[in-house]
This record gives C-alpha cells, structure tokens and sequence, in this order.
C-alpha cells in the first residue's frame, strides 16, 4: 500500500497521469493500475476520471490526507534508522519566498558545518506555493511570513523581521532624497514582483494606504534577481526588502532609501509540518533555525 500511496501522492504534484508516471519511474498504466487497486482495497473512488486528469473524489482528497501522513512517517523511520547507523545525512529540500533567498545561506551553512553529509535542495515560490510544497511533502520547510497568510498545521520559528526600502539612481525622480515616503514612491514608475508573490501585496497595501489602490508598475517579474539587475542599470526605480537591499552588490549610482511613515515590518520565519515524530533533519534544522535566529534578529 505504501507504494501506491506514493502514486496518489505524485498525481497530486503533477495533476496528470502521465507526468505522474514518469516522476515514479513507471508506466502510465502501471500507475493507473495502481491507483485502482488502492481504491478496491478502500473500497471507493479516489480519483476522477476522463480523457486526463479531472481531480480527486472527495474520499480521494481525505485518502491523500492519510497517504501524506503515512508516507511521512515511513520517510521519518527510514532517516532515522539509517542515521542511527551512519550519523545525520540526506536530502533537505527548503522552499523559500524570493525575497527570504538571500537569508538562506545564514541556515544552510551553519547546518552544513555541523551536517556535512546533508545535502541541501533550495526553491524560489511564493508564500502560497511554499505552504503547498510542505503540504504534499515536496519540501521539509520553508521560509516565509509568519503574519500574514494562514499557516495550519506548522511549526514554526521566528527568523527575523523584513522591512522595505526603495532604491533609485542618482539623476532620476527621488534620486537626491535621503529618505521618502510611500506617497512618494506611489509617483515614480515601478518595477515590482509579480501579484501572486505577498512582497508585491504588502507593498500594494502601503500604496494604497498612501492613498494610490491602483499601481501599475513597468515592469512585473517574479524573480527578486530580475528586478534588482534592472535597478542596477540606473534606469529603474523598485521597492524591495531591506535584505535584497542590503546583500546585493549596487553600483555607486544607485541609491537605497529608508522609506519614512510607520514602521512596516512583517515577521519572517521557518516553517515545517508539525507532526511526531519529525525526520531527524528537520529536528536538526529546527535547533539551527532557533541558534541563529537571536543573531539575525540583532542584525536586521
């Protein structure tokens, strides 16, 4: 049953019977026969069907409920069995919103240094995508907002705060400012993540709150390293988070602004699913995220 749990699990990544297939290494098929035998064994329709993939019945959507949890749990006994054995080592896949990328390196190289036979996978989503990727255990954590969009079964630790700041270019609107204000930012032509991403809505929120419900930025991208490449031309004006801000390498004509009225900060953190027992590598991440997360607090 444990193989065919992991078959419903990769029909709901890929919503499609063959690219379902091919990410197991089987058969189309072998895969729709598969997933006929769990549903005579439960003794009802998991999925439903048609020329492709329609979605799951909604005894399909509980039966995926209970395949995370059991594959879960036989993933947890695997690691900790073998890391009995050898020591810590494996696969730590960490999902991360855009603007969090540039953090992750403060995590992943001190869990490294006490780690070294962990290998380490990183992906760019937004914060929606991030929960879902934990979810359907496509990923053992992630970096996101902690109070903004609900969180559900996760446990979590408080990283740091992301604050916001503009940057311009010498020469252009705002250029020779030491500080601005969202009014005054609502007047320049933008380049800003794309809608889906909780950056851009945080930042559409301040706009608006400056009395402007309506942007419509130059240019959209849904890559931090896209919109900080076209600041760094001189040509772009953008607001990004203070972290982007403060790691990427400007040249002298660009110009980073505190950005003045109230504070805006939103609380950055890790997540994982909150369940017992928990892979050994997601304790151990959990126990680095709390050891360094006093530090980037003082920092940020």
């Amino acid at each position: 049953m444990i193989d065919r749990f992991e078959l419903l699990l990769a029909l709901a990544k890929e919503r499609h019977f063959g690219r379902a297939a091919e990410s197991c290494g089987v058969t189309q098929p072998t895969l729709s026969a598969g997933l006929k035998q769990l549903e005579e064994q439960l003794g009802v329709r998991l999925v439903e069907r048609g020329s492709r993939f329609i979605g799951f019945t909604p005894e399909g959507e509980r039966a995926l409920q209970w395949a995370r949890r059991v594959i879960g749990d036989v993933r947890a006994m695997r690691q900790e069995i073998a890391g009995m054995r050898k020591g810590l080592s494996g696969h730590l896949r960490i999902a991360a919103i855009p603007t969090a990328m540039p953090m992750l390196s403060e995590l992943t190289t001190p869990f490294h240094a006490k780690h070294a036979d962990v290998r380490f996978t990183l992906i760019s989503a937004s914060s929606n995508e991030v929960l879902r990727l934990i979810e359907n255990l496509e990923a053992d954590a992630g970096i996101t907002y902690l109070d903004n969009d609900p969180l559900g079964r996760l446990k979590t630790v408080p990283l740091y705060k992301e604050g916001y700041r503009f940057l311009t270019s010498v020469g252009a609107p705002l250029g020779d400012r030491t500080t601005v204000t969202w009014e005054d930012v609502a007047q320049v032509p933008l380049c800003l993540l794309t809608p889906d991403m909780q950056n851009r809505r945080i930042v559409d929120k301040q706009l608006a709150e400056a009395g402007h419900a309506k942007i419509v930025p130059m240019l959209e991208a849904n890559s931090t390293i896209a919109l900080l490449s076209h600041v760094r031309t001189g040509k772009w004006a953008s607001v990004v988070a203070n972290t982007l801000a403060d790691v990427f390498a400007f040249p002298a004509n660009i110009r980073s602004l505190p950005i003045e009225g109230p504070e805006v900060l939103h609380q950055m953190g890790l997540v994982v699913l909150d369940r017992e027992p928990m892979t050994p590598i997601v304790t151990a991440l959990l126990a680095e995220a709390r050891a360094v997360a006093p530090g980037l607090t003082e920092r940020i």
